[in-house]
């Protein structure tokens, strides 16, 4: 009885010294309150998902075309393809995924080994070569926009080196051209230096020059743009609204209120000085997300993509979490079965509203996708009409 009566005498005296500190600092309830284990409950949001949804037909043809561009030559055996329908996720079979998109190849035969039969091959169409040395003379264009993504991802890391295997892993989510490493790096000895050979998991990219130019977030600027055009700087920081229907409960409300408060920290700024538990890095590691996410071609990327750069830029394994927690600012999106974040204030309904100046040849792809659509449209209509002609003369003849 007398050790209960310590325990319980020495809990009351914590408890008055945790309020009697509270009441001198209020910003310690946010503080002391453990981020692990405030809780938001995740909701759908179908406007958001549906701008998934709208790419999905373009990005299962550029996998595909990706697919026969890296095979030797470019070109494949239709049946090569075909046994790889599984991993390219294509639901119909390669010559009915041939006839839906005509412009994008060409069928010949071909012999596989010299003395066997013709079989059937696929190489990139006319159109298509077209596109391909557009998109060669939009990357050089774009080039300086390149080399500064390129940069800004490795200023976030810790100690400004990445693998180089990642990079290749996330090129399609940033724009990057399919050979930046052997043709863009080696171009900027100023900003780069890669050690090891790509692609055998031992090959790193290192930022040699800190340009300060890039070391300002979407935020940053965004707060120095509204100073330009009015005159009053106002402090940085993420804009948080919740979608319509969406509540917190009252003691999520409160923390949020309170973490906005916090002074923003730059995702390009030091921070080993700061505790992993702490709001303060909590703050930061959002801060790092919205700028990925930002600096991503569709202000979306897959969580397992994010999750495979954890360790450069100091997440921790939960760091996930943060994408409901923070339902304001970001979208967890569960479409096709993976686990995408995407970024709230990038999107009016299901659009993009300021988009990435790398999709301009996005869209040129897509046109060259519906040009062929609409070909097939035609066709398929001429069919209809000719035996609609036939059974019409075969009836009156009858």
């Amino acid at each position: 009885m007398v050790f209960k009566a310590h325990v319980l005498s020495k809990k009351l005296h914590i408890l008055k010294k945790t309020i009697c500190d509270f009441l001198v600092n209020p910003e310690l309830s946010l503080q002391t309150r453990p981020i692990s284990s405030l809780k938001v409950v995740w909701r759908k949001d179908p406007r958001l998902d549906l701008a998934i949804q709208n790419d999905k037909e373009y990005k299962l043809c550029s996998r595909v075309v990706r697919e026969v561009l890296n095979e030797p030559g470019s070109v494949i055996p239709l049946r090569y393809l075909e046994k790889r329908r599984e991993r390219l996720r294509l639901k119909v079979k390669i010559e009915t995924f041939l006839r839906k998109n005509p412009y994008l190849f060409d069928v010949y035969y071909d012999r596989i080994k010299p003395k066997t039969q013709p079989v059937k091959f696929l190489r990139p169409s006319c159109r298509l070569r077209i596109f391909l040395e557009e998109e060669k003379m939009f990357n050089l264009e774009n080039e300086g926009l390149i080399v500064s993504k390129l940069c800004k991802l490795l200023m976030m890391t810790k100690n400004k080196v990445v693998n180089a295997d990642k990079l290749v892993h996330v090129k399609r989510e940033f724009g990057f051209p399919n050979d930046f490493l052997e043709n863009l790096v080696p171009k900027y000895p100023n900003y780069f230096r890669i050690t090891g050979c790509p692609g055998e998991g031992n090959s790193f990219l290192e930022l040699i020059e800190w340009n300060p130019q890039f070391a300002k977030s979407v935020i940053e600027q965004r707060a120095e743009e509204e100073y330009r055009m009015t005159g009053i700087r106002p402090r940085p920081n993420f804009n948080y609204k919740l979608p319509r229907g969406f509540f917190l409960k009252k003691e999520m409300r409160e923390w949020v209120r309170d973490w906005l408060e916090l002074d923003y920290i730059s995702p390009y700024a030091d921070v080993s000085h700061l505790d992993q538990a702490s709001s303060e890095m909590e703050k930061r590691n959002v801060g790092v997300l919205h700028e990925l996410l930002s600096l991503s071609l569709y202000k979306r990327i897959p969580v397992p993509i994010l999750g495979k750069f954890s360790e450069d830029y100091r997440f921790s394994n939960a760091f996930a979490n943060a994408f409901t927690r923070h339902s304001g600012i970001f979208y967890l999106s569960l479409k096709g079965g993976i686990k995408t974040a995407m970024l709230r204030e990038a999107y009016g309904d299901c659009e993009l509203i300021d988009r990435d100046p790398l999709l301009t040849i996005k869209d040129k792809f897509v046109e060259l996708l519906k040009e062929g659509w609409q070909e097939r449209a035609e066709q398929l209509k001429l069919q209809s009409n000719v035996r609609y002609w036939h059974f019409s003369s075969s009836m009156q003849t009858n």
